[in-house]
């Protein structure tokens, strides 16, 4: 019976395989699960705002949420009554309940 190269090439070529799948499972543990919990957590944070919570922006400037729209809110600034500015629900990176 004649050998000839093509059993030690399938097998070096299975182990190819294997080694980019278990790359790509570290890949998701590592970088994107991270990431989608993330996202949900931010999501949830974003649904369980309401009027007079305390946020603090991603600029840093914390304020009262007056008015609450599907994408944006009404932040008020300060002790100045005056001062409302309409943002994005983006823009907020933490909320603080009201007591």
């Amino acid at each position: 019976m004649l050998l000839t190269g093509t059993g030690a090439a399938g097998g070096g070529m299975l182990q190819i395989v294997i080694v980019w799948g278990i790359f790509l499972v570290v890949i998701y543990f590592i970088m994107l699960r991270p990431q989608k919990k993330e996202q949900k957590r931010v999501s949830a944070m974003l649904a369980s705002l309401e009027v007079g919570d305390v946020v603090v922006t991603t600029s840093g400037f914390y304020g009262v949420l007056i008015d609450i729209t599907d994408e944006d809110v009404i932040v008020e600034f300060g002790s100045n009554r005056n001062c409302r500015i309409p943002m994005k629900k983006a823009a907020i990176q933490e909320v603080e309940k009201q007591n």
